[in-house]
């Protein structure tokens, strides 16, 4: 099948298996993260040594960051898909084997890295126009519904049984490549490249001087960064607050407590897919600014119900933020350096944020800062960064009406 493709509905048989297959692997990412806490904790590793897992999958993004834009773009991406969800298979089965587990998970991430620009690039090709944004926020809520099902699911199998737990996370990635079967093999985006690495990276660089000189998508990229980077640490957060704030000492409450942040998500994407177009990306700021101020209230919580209440806010107002942003960036994205380059380059400032923002978490925990006190610290240096960005973003419009 052609490139042809994107003239088909929203809701086509292509889109459709793209979901499914999306849904099964970060389903498996999440089960697998918290199934994989819950080894670490079995196997007495120090706290500290929890943000340090995510950052050895992290790093594998940044470092694989000038490649896989390239193999999105040179292959069809369903393909792609498939073959990055087999890598995540096969560390899922290194964890499941008691082999070391961060040699596992960064296998995992390999597979996360090459995955990304292929299942946002490949909205682009089976989707256009406004109708992108309604295709980021199906893609976003089939992803929440996976962090929601997939994070609960990892922590109540790791408390009954551990090794079911990795068992359910090796089955949702093998469902996950048999359902990238199913996805139409569409015409490789830019075909016909070099596979140098040096020139490989030299492609990669200029895409990200392209983007970065662009205002639009310099300030895409900024804001998605700050976004993930600020949720991947606040996932771990989870982790070492709910003991103390809660007095709750099992694996299951930090994932239930991420399923309410998930379910947030899923209304705020659905809510930005109505309320917010290409030409108006503008209006999702004023949500970026209250993430920060709502995990400043979060962190001060003493009682679950407003401990998930403020959760679910947070992950509404982040729904609402981050999708615009993401159909921006991949919509002058694709017009520039390709759609498997705009996301790669994506994922190199969105990992290198959370890389930045997990060290200094876990060093600040090694240092023994309270989870209260870090959680109130990092809500008002994310409201403040968003708001410094929002300013930014207001400054250029206003350049670009003088001229």
């Amino acid at each position: 099948m052609s490139n042809a493709a994107s003239n088909e509905g929203i809701m086509s048989r292509g889109m459709m298996a793209v979901i499914a297959a999306q849904f099964l692997s970060a389903f498996g990412d999440n089960a697998l993260l918290f199934a994989t806490l819950a080894v670490l904790k079995q196997q007495v590793y120090p706290d500290w040594s929890q943000p340090v897992l995510q950052m050895v999958f992290v790093a594998t993004y940044i470092i694989l960051a000038p490649f896989v834009g390239q193999i999105a773009d040179s292959f069809a991406k369903g393909r792609v898909m498939m073959f990055a969800n087999a890598l995540k298979l096969l560390g899922a089965l290194v964890i499941c084997f008691g082999f070391n587990p961060f040699i596992g998970y960064s296998l995992v991430g390999v597979g996360a890295a090459a995955y990304s620009p292929a299942k946002y690039g490949i909205l682009g090709e089976i989707s256009g126009g406004e109708t992108l944004v309604k295709a980021n926020g199906l893609m976003e809520s089939s992803t929440i519904a996976a962090i929601l099902i997939g994070s609960v699911a990892g922590g109540v199998l790791a408390d009954w049984n551990l090794l079911a737990a990795l068992i359910a996370c090796v089955l949702a990635y093998g469902l996950a490549v048999a359902a990238n079967l199913l996805i139409p093999t569409l015409s490789a985006a830019r075909p016909g490249q070099t596979w140098h690495p040096v020139q490989m990276s030299t492609t990669f660089f200029r895409a990200c001087r392209v983007l970065w000189r662009d205002g639009e998508t310099r300030f895409s990229l900024v804001g998605t960064s700050l976004f993930w980077g600020a949720g991947v640490t606040l996932r771990f957060l989870l982790v070492l607050w709910v003991p103390v704030a809660l007095g709750i000492t099992d694996n299951k409450t930090p994932t239930l407590l991420n399923a309410m942040v998930a379910i947030g998500i899923v209304v705020g994407a659905g809510a930005a897919a109505k309320l917010v177009t290409l030409k108006t990306v503008g209006r999702c700021m004023p949500a970026g600014v209250l993430i920060g101020v709502a995990v400043v209230c979060f962190s001060l919580q003493h009682t679950a119900a407003g401990a998930y209440g403020l959760l679910i806010a947070i992950g509404a107002l982040g729904g609402f933020f981050v999708v615009p942003l993401n159909a921006l960036l991949q919509m002058r994205g694709k017009e520039s350096v390709g759609a498997g380059n705009a996301i790669a380059v994506q994922n190199l400032g969105e990992n290198g944020a959370m890389l930045l923002m997990l060290g200094l978490y876990s060093l600040a925990i090694k240092l023994g800062s309270p989870p209260v006190a870090t959680g109130v610290g990092f809500g008002a240096l994310f409201a403040l960064a968003i708001a410094v960005l929002w300013g930014w973003q207001l400054a250029q419009k206003r350049t670009r009406v003088a001229r």
